[in-house]
């Protein structure tokens, strides 16, 4: 029931038609008795900063940023967490009193996927593809457990940057100009957006994959990439856990108090079972 008193959060992006995000936290508020719901808005770039602004006009209890706004969110926020400020790029925006706190909570909803999948990063070879707002906060982690970590990008400036931001974590961060190194790799992860439409391309030549190479995609469907992968017999892992956590972990942010995370997982299955 909304009342009176009902107040928001929300996830702004475009698109987010797709969201599961609404029905887990609604699940979870509705478990620990908070007058809380939470809402999709699809948000056009000019947009954005007005948006933003609105969750402290309207008192939110503050927001998740999806594709594409992770990082341009940033310059609209009156703070940033350290974690937050070292990747570039925030998905879940804190309205504390008034003052918009960016955090991101991406990267450790990632390894705690991982974790849960029996995938350890630990002294593995990882090759990731993308070096935008999703793969800047996964390698904040990765970096620190990898052997090495092998990096892919089509845009040259931008993966530059990040493998020397990275390289302040760990010195065995490096930028590759093809795909492949993954023919060394014990672990590949797709950070791009590419298998979250139909008709869209691998994001590398199907041909790299091969039995034993783990794949994982932070997409939180099937992608082709994985439906290649497990052809050869691959392990793979795809993004809904680390959608999960990353929420669980949000969750926790705005309401300062422990999820329901057994009713917020069974919301969650729910809802992607009808997909």
């Amino acid at each position: 029931m909304i009342t009176a008193h009902t107040r928001l959060a929300g996830l702004i992006g475009n698109p987010v038609g797709h969201s599961l995000s609404p029905a887990m936290h609604n699940a979870g508020f509705k478990a620990i008795g908070l007058d809380c719901r939470y809402l999709a808005f699809p948000v056009a770039p000019t947009m954005l900063g007005d948006a933003i602004h609105g969750i402290r006009a309207l008192n939110f209890l503050g927001a998740n940023i999806t594709i594409p706004y992770k990082e341009k969110a940033v310059q609209f926020l009156d703070e940033i967490h350290e974690e937050a400020r070292f990747i570039g790029a925030v998905n879940t925006i804190v309205n504390f009193n008034g003052k918009l706190i960016g955090h991101n909570t991406d990267g450790r909803g990632f390894m705690k996927s991982m974790e849960e999948a029996g995938v350890t990063l630990n002294n593995k070879r990882v090759f990731m593809v993308g070096a935008g707002g999703a793969a800047r906060a996964l390698t904040y982690y990765i970096a620190k457990e990898a052997a090495v970590l092998r990096i892919f990008d089509t845009d040259t400036p931008k993966i530059n940057s990040l493998v020397r931001e990275l390289k302040k974590v760990s010195p065995d961060v490096y930028a590759e100009v093809s795909t492949d190194a993954i023919n060394n790799s014990d672990i590949l992860i797709n950070a791009t957006p590419l298998g979250l439409h139909p008709g869209d391309p691998l994001p590398i030549n199907k041909t790299l994959l091969r039995e034993g190479l783990v794949v994982c995609d932070v997409i939180y469907k099937d992608t082709p990439l994985l439906v290649e992968a497990k052809k050869l017999n691959c392990k793979t892992v795809n993004g809904l856990g680390m959608l999960f956590w990353q929420g669980v972990l949000a969750f926790e942010l705005w309401t300062n108090a422990p999820a329901p995370v057994d009713v917020m997982r069974d919301a969650l299955m729910t809802e992607y079972n009808r997909l």
